[in-house]
């Protein structure tokens, strides 16, 4: 726990999602950061369970939320978002480079006219470095790229949330090949985020525990260099890039890339409805191959 601040991370099975509520103690203004929306693949449908209980949280603490805080357009899970923004209000914000993801994948799927890549689905769009307050403390967004053009880390109170641009020490990297992600680049986004003092903590947005351990998302700088097993200390550039994608090359496609995509470019906001009411996802077929 912060100095100034308490974090209480909500971890979700189904897809491995940690998300978080972060509060000022003195205004107990808050940021719900990486909310999951639950989908049945199976059936298409949603539910809300994850989000109603970080809403039931927020509601027992008196929280009043002001920001909303996606660290990239995530590709494994759905944004809950603009649902917990309909019920506990805030502005629903994201890197500006979400509007490189969002050409990219209108594209791919073919997405309706009127949905422009310009980021107008979000409340507001980060610049790389931009400083705002949650109630009296700062925090900082900071551009992080690798596992895709838009990722967003959020420092403040001694703490940062890195989304997917590290994982648990015994976890590693995130992988760096979907479209715009670049293995050098994340290379040295996570080395900014290493830079950082010893005692800093990091709070990580999934974890895919190894045998003999539970899900765990808390860390610290200085533990990540010194085990990270594919970025600590004395792990150059080269090697890092030469082991992701190596790794990359191995990897299947997320179980709901087709899905989460769809959903989160839009800000947590389900397609527009048909003319009979309903919303339906697009499968783009014989496009995607084995891997992303």
């Amino acid at each position: 726990m912060g100095t100034r601040t308490t974090i209480e991370p909500f971890f979700d099975p189904a897809t491995g999602t940690v998300s978080y509520v972060v509060w000022d103690n003195t205004t107990r203004a808050a940021a719900i950061v990486d909310p999951v929306l639950d989908f049945e693949l199976r059936s298409g449908r949603t539910q809300t369970l994850s989000a109603d209980r970080i809403i039931q949280y927020a509601r027992k603490a008196d929280l009043s939320v002001q920001w909303i805080l996606e660290t990239h357009a995530h590709a494994d899970h759905l944004s809950s978002a603009r649902y917990i923004q309909g019920v506990l209000g805030g502005r629903i914000a994201i890197g500006e480079n979400i509007r490189l993801v969002q050409a990219v994948f209108k594209k791919l799927y073919n997405l309706e006219r009127t949905f422009l890549p310009d980021g107008s689905q979000f409340d507001h769009l980060f610049k790389d470095g931009e400083v705002f307050l949650l109630g009296g403390v700062q925090v900082t967004a900071l551009l992080v790229p690798g596992h895709t053009p838009a990722d967003m880390a959020y420092v403040l109170d001694g703490a940062v949330f890195v989304g997917d641009t590290l994982f648990m020490p015994d976890v590693g990297s995130a992988r760096a090949d979907f479209p715009g992600g670049d293995a050098t680049t994340l290379y040295r986004s996570m080395r900014r985020i290493l830079d950082l003092p010893p005692q800093t903590r990091l709070f990580v947005c999934h974890d895919y525990p190894p045998p003999g351990r539970g899900p765990a998302w808390e860390t610290t700088v200085a533990e990540q260099r010194a085990k990270n097993i594919h970025v600590h200390d004395g792990i150059s550039e080269a090697q890092f890039v030469a082991m992701r994608t190596a790794r990359d090359a191995t990897l299947e496609v997320p179980t709901l890339i087709l899905p989460s995509i769809q959903v989160n470019v839009r800000a947590g906001q389900l397609p527009p409805p048909d003319d009979n009411g309903v919303s339906y996802l697009r499968i783009p077929l014989n496009v995607l191959g084995a891997r992303s």
